[in-house]
């Protein structure tokens, strides 16, 4: 497979997620392939019913030449090596590393959907996406990034840290 640009999220609200975050992206600088590009970092109230600590966010800007089910087994592993355990969905975390865009890829498969589903519904990852790439555009919506960023109706604020 040819190397392809990837759009990944970094988040967590457990722990000292500064720097989770930071081992998370070495490790994935080692695993998965060169790092480009790193957003601002942002801390957001938590997404979902579970009350909960606010999150930290990081968008990280990659290439890599292995396919998408290889990064994906890898993110799983590199959460799991960071102490993440899945207890509930939308429930605290030490790490969560989403994909959000596999370069022009449409993937909807039972364990990947990419772009990620929920993209254009959350501030907190299309902000870091606007800061790495302003024009990208959603290959379904056919919108920039910075576009979907001005028409989400997500009401939780991001604040730049």
């Amino acid at each position: 497979m040819k190397s392809q640009k990837i759009i990944l999220l970094l988040g967590g609200n457990q722990g000292n997620t500064t720097e989770t975050i930071k081992k998370a992206i070495v490790i994935i600088q080692k695993k998965i392939g060169e790092v480009v590009c790193i957003s601002n970092t942002y801390e957001t109230a938590a997404w979902g019913p579970i009350p909960q600590n606010n999150f930290i966010n990081i968008g990280v800007y990659i290439k890599s030449v292995f396919t998408p089910k290889l990064v994906l087994n890898k993110i799983l592993e590199i959460e799991t090596q960071l102490g993440r355990i899945r207890h509930e969905k939308y429930g605290p975390r030490t790490i969560d590393i989403d994909i959000l865009f596999f370069g022009n890829l449409i993937i909807n498969t039972p364990n990947l959907i990419v772009p990620h589903p929920q993209l254009p519904n959350r501030k907190f990852a299309l902000q870091p996406c606007v800061d790495i790439k302003p024009a990208l555009i959603h290959p379904i919506l056919n919108k920039s990034v910075k576009t979907l960023l001005i028409q989400c109706s997500d009401t939780l604020i991001v604040t730049k840290l």
